[in-house]
């Protein structure tokens, strides 16, 4: 209704002779729409089953659970009573009304970077959400983690606030990507390894990081462990539709995929696209695989044949859409197996979009297959078909699982 709303008074401002005003209304809130779903603002602040944007989801940290606010316009419990200063300082600066600091699982770091213009838009969109009373205790950290003023030292350490701007050698395509990954689309959040401080590491972007027990993959043009092997296309069909030929989406990134990347527009996926080819991987080459007799191998490949061909095939080849490509794939050979160990034990469930509305699912082999089987089997199918990574220890699947459980 309240849309409806909107867009018919819009509509009756033009017939009565606002025309300029109207369509510059209307475009700036679809702008900012646009914006909220570039930074993919419902993956954090809208609980599952919950109104839009008003918060509640729990987020866990390694320093403890904070949990994302409501950002619906209404006055008592979410920003219905913040100017646009207020708004435009929580992005650019982590600060937010009344100078309250915010913590970096808000990705201010990355938004810093974004167009004052884009900020505006989304400020604009934000008035146009439908207000939900819904308080929110967010900071919900451990002494003395809990204590935001903390974050004027992360800040003074790790933060130095700058708008982007473009690289006149490269291309447009290429600035726009850089533009989107490092600002809105906050890749780097998951994506690049963190130090103690929770900081990103310097020199190290988009190298693989780790969060909720989960591995986020490396998403440099590195050959072995990132993206060298993957064409553009190959990129654009991944974010645009949750698969392609070399992976099948699933666990966090599904959801990314699913709120956030199906939904951009494909000159803005091209972008992304042409920029991460672009970024250089460490340069090491890829380790030499275990031998084929090597006592785990043998264990391994014994489980693979018995538990796992039937969908990726003998070969690792699998089946296109829909078992993902187990040979030659960057995220088999990433250096930590964090996630390869949980879909091995929980299973895992395909993402499912517009383009590709069929969510294929791997079984839970965790109820059937102990901590050495587990180790055995992916320490083989990180080292047959191509593949190359260092072997998977009992001791890493007994942790992941307990810590599955708590």
């Amino acid at each position: 209704m309240k849309k409806a709303a909107l867009i018919a008074g819009l509509a009756a401002a033009t017939v009565f002779g606002a025309k300029g005003f109207a369509s510059d209304l209307f475009d700036r809130i679809e702008a900012g729409r646009y914006q909220a779903v570039l930074a993919d603002c419902s993956a954090c602040h809208t609980r599952p089953g919950g109104k839009p944007f008003a918060g509640g989801l729990p987020l866990q940290t390694p320093f403890g659970a904070l949990v994302p606010p409501n950002i619906t316009p209404d006055p008592e419990t979410g920003i219905g009573s913040w100017s646009y200063a207020d708004f435009r300082n929580a992005l650019k600066t982590g600060i937010g009304k009344g100078g309250k600091r915010l913590y970096p699982a808000m990705p201010y770091p990355a938004y810093a970077t974004m167009k004052d213009t884009d900020i505006a838009d989304l400020w604009a969109y934000f008035q146009k959400v439908e207000p939900v009373t819904n308080h929110v205790v967010s900071n919900q950290l451990p002494f003395p983690f809990s204590i935001r003023a903390s974050m004027i030292g992360w800040n003074w350490l790790n933060f130095s606030p700058k708008e982007f701007q473009p690289d006149p050698a490269k291309s447009a395509a290429w600035n726009r990507g850089a533009y989107l990954v490092n600002g809105a689309g906050h890749c780097g959040t998951c994506h690049t390894p963190k130090s103690l401080t929770g900081a990103d590491k310097s020199g190290e972007f988009l190298r693989g990081g780790s969060l909720q027990s989960w591995y986020a993959p490396n998403l440099t043009s590195d050959p072995h462990k990132g993206l060298g092997s993957w064409s553009t296309d190959d990129i654009v069909s991944y974010l645009k539709t949750g698969a392609n030929r070399f992976d099948i989406a699933s666990g966090p990134m599904a959801e990314a995929i699913t709120q956030s990347t199906s939904k951009w527009a494909d000159a803005d996926l091209q972008a992304v696209a042409a920029y991460l080819k672009d970024i250089k991987g460490d340069g090491t080459p890829a380790p030499q695989p275990l031998a084929a007799t090597d006592p785990a191998m043998a264990a391994g490949k014994a489980i693979y044949l018995d538990r796992c061909s039937a969908c990726h095939n003998s070969t690792g080849a699998g089946q296109a859409s829909l078992f993902a490509t187990l040979a030659k794939a960057p995220v088999i050979n990433s250096t930590d197996p964090t996630s390869l160990i949980r879909v091995v034990l929980q299973g895992s469930q395909a993402v499912a979009t517009t383009a590709r509305p069929t969510t294929p699912a791997m079984p839970s082999f965790g109820w059937n297959l102990g901590d050495a089987d587990v180790a055995n089997v992916l320490t083989y199918v990180r080292n047959s078909w191509g593949n190359a990574a260092p072997p998977v220890t009992s001791g890493q699947v007994k942790d992941l699982r307990a810590a599955l459980k708590r």
